[in-house]
């Protein structure tokens, strides 16, 4: 007889839930709290959510995403087996989150050098902006009414706070002046105002007995595709108190922003993507305050950046009309709120403010990087990249920026690679190969590899094309006799890895059509800003810096991308890591009015366009199919490179 409720168990997180009959794992496992690996958000495309089950009997249809081995051994896709039994699930290591290595910036410099790059000291000095915190605290002492001075309460807090700043509008809520009265006289009149600048307008958010304007504290977020960021800052002095970052619990739902917009528009599917980001940030906030014995009611503001599609996700608001033509978001810039509005847990009267996208695939995080990057104060032409889950770029100076998006895919963050995974323990991050093809390699918490993660498989490719491995047209070796060149299930392929030395239950290696996916994910990249140049008449050549943000820039080897054809061939010195660059703009944000007003100011000037339809980009997309260029001409060193493999 079919159970009409069956109870489901994952290992090894231990967690169990009770679902209906006929309910999938994947689903069990979102209703659990569950983290199982979906690029695909559940449409049994990326085969990645393969889980195994020790006891129990689930239906599982045919699938060809899992090898025969696979099945015999009782592995099953999470997205398609439905349960008909209580069951024990087990999550294999590739399939959970694992020990992320993100990138936090927290109290490290604003910027990191890449070795051998240009100094920062100069753009740094650019970037020192007047501290006005997004909340602020102000110690009174209000003078006694009587009858020659008798005007009411809340005007007397004003005056008082117009004799230490010169404030045009203020506001104040109607449940703040209905305690006042009481509230001023209960501490004979020395008080503390806690003031929070909104859309313009200055509000009373908050009246406190006594003196308390040293507690308070504020937290910038980087709500990216692939993590959530936080940075804990002391609003009173700018200090940076702690930094903490998490996978973005909406991978659940869907690895890319497309996937997450499908969903959302399932039922309950909106509420679920909100619920799980704002308990990312939740999770942060809690710990990085209790690490310095803080209460959640000390920090007064919180400042975001992310793309557009994840603001809207914070926001509960639907982002269907990102992905539909003609691409229009339902805001760009929305005005800053109660925390407390999308279940943020800070002081109840706290503000949220999020940096103003530009359109639907140019967000608030890359309008947060244009800030950080300092190319805004400068003549001079700049190329700024924020290379995460998606690329997006930015051409401009102190007069005018252009702007677009990259359809690159997640191909450098491991998705869609055979041996692919994300920066955390057991990923492969930078490789070697020797003359005989050996390869060297350092591994991501020193321990026994289980796959390569974005940066690795771009030193990959840089290192097969040296050694001759693959050719230009990134086609791999037929006539080689050495061993780790193969012909495999799908073709040939380069064995990094063996079984033996591995963590996993196969070698790893690279395959063919991995490296047709990454050739067309950088191709995307350089054809982007070589098509934007072009528009506004522009050659790299012009670039005079060239800005790299993002969690994949932060293990980039300079070198092995431009002969990988991923970054333009520029003098070395032109290329600056900025690290988390959006963290960074969000910080400056929360600390600074002029910052804020320039967040504003970018976003309007910024003018963006669709790659798509751009006359010129399927040509300059196809001619960079070629590692590093069909056209040698544009990479004049790697031409020059001698015994590098690489021929005309």
């Amino acid at each position: 007889m079919k159970k009409e409720r069956c109870h489901i168990k994952f290992l090894p997180e231990d967690k169990s839930v009770e679902v209906k009959s006929g309910t999938t794992i994947l689903e069990a496992a979102h209703i659990a709290g569950v983290y199982i690996n979906s690029a695909c958000g559940g449409d049994h495309i990326c085969g990645k959510c393969r889980v195994k089950i020790k006891k129990g009997h689930v239906n599982s249809p045919p699938t060809n995403l899992l090898s025969l081995s696979d099945i015999k051994s009782g592995y099953v896709l999470a997205c398609q087996a439905q349960v008909t039994s209580d069951a024990v699930a087990e999550i294999p290591a590739e399939a959970s989150p694992g020990q992320a290595k993100i990138v936090v910036d927290g109290k490290q410099p604003l910027y990191s050098r890449i070795e051998g790059m240009q100094s920062t000291e100069q753009l740094e000095k650019k970037l020192v902006f007047e501290t006005s915190p997004l909340v602020r605290k102000i110690f009174l002492k209000l003078p006694q009414p009587d009858r020659q001075n008798n005007i009411s309460d809340l005007e007397r807090i004003y005056r008082e706070i117009r004799k230490v700043d010169d404030i045009k509008i203020m506001q104040t809520g109607l449940k703040v002046i209905r305690e006042i009265a009481s509230l001023v006289r209960n501490s004979n009149w020395e008080i503390t105002v806690t003031l929070g600048r909104r859309n313009g307008t200055t509000e009373v958010i908050q009246v406190e007995p006594g003196d308390t304007s040293s507690g308070n504290f504020g937290v910038a977020v980087d709500v990216g595709t692939t993590t959530v960021v936080a940075s804990l800052v002391n609003l009173n002095t700018g200090e940076v108190l702690g930094a903490k970052g998490t996978y973005n619990k909406q991978i659940s739902y869907g690895e890319d922003v497309i996937s997450r917009i499908i969903y959302a528009s399932e039922k309950t599917g909106l509420e679920r993507l909100e619920l799980a980001v704002v308990e990312n940030i939740n999770s942060l906030i809690e710990s990085l305050a209790s690490a310095d014995n803080l209460k959640l009611s000390d920090i007064t503001a919180v400042q975001c950046a992310g793309n557009t599609t994840m603001t809207h996700l914070l926001m509960g608001i639907m982002p269907d009309f990102i992905r539909r033509d003609p691409y229009v978001p339902a805001a760009t810039c929305i005005p800053a709120i109660r925390a407390a509005e999308v279940g943020i847990r800070i002081n109840p009267r706290g503000i949220l403010s999020c940096v103003p996208g530009v359109a639907s695939y140019v967000g608030g995080d890359v309008v947060a990087g244009v800030l950080a990057s300092g190319m805004a104060e400068s003549d001079e032409l700049s190329l700024f990249i924020d290379m995460g889950t998606n690329g997006e770029l930015v051409l401009g100076n102190r007069e005018w920026f252009t702007c677009c998006a990259c359809s690159a895919g997640p191909a450098f963050e491991g998705s869609g690679i055979k041996s692919g995974m994300r920066a955390r323990n057991g990923a492969i991050e930078k490789i070697d190969i020797r003359k005989n093809l050996e390869p060297e390699f350092t591994v991501i918490g020193n321990v026994r590899p289980h796959g390569i993660c974005g940066a690795g498989l771009l030193d990959l490719m840089g290192e097969m094309l040296a050694r001759g491995i693959i050719d230009r047209a990134g086609q791999i070796s037929r006539t080689s006799k050495n061993p780790r060149i193969r012909k495999g299930e799908a073709g040939f392929e380069y064995v990094l890895v063996w079984k033996k030395d591995s963590d996993g239950e196969s070698d790893i290696a690279v395959t063919q059509s991995d490296i047709d996916n990454l050739i067309k994910a950088k191709a995307a990249i350089y054809a982007g800003a070589a098509i934007m140049l072009k528009r506004m008449n522009f050659s790299f050549d012009r670039v005079m810096h060239y800005y790299i943000g993002g969690a994949f820039g932060a293990h980039l080897d300079i070198e092995k991308a431009i002969r990988f054809g991923l970054l333009p061939d520029l003098k070395r010195d032109s290329f600056l890591y900025l690290g988390n660059s959006s963290l960074t703009g969000a910080r400056q944000c929360l600390l600074s009015q002029e910052a804020r007003e320039k967040v504003h100011r970018f976003a309007r000037m910024m003018t963006s366009f669709e790659l798509s339809i751009e006359p010129g980009y399927m040509e300059e997309y196809v001619a960079a199919f070629f590692l590093p260029h069909t056209d040698l001409t544009k990479f004049p060193t790697v031409k020059a490179e001698s015994g590098a493999g690489v021929t005309g």
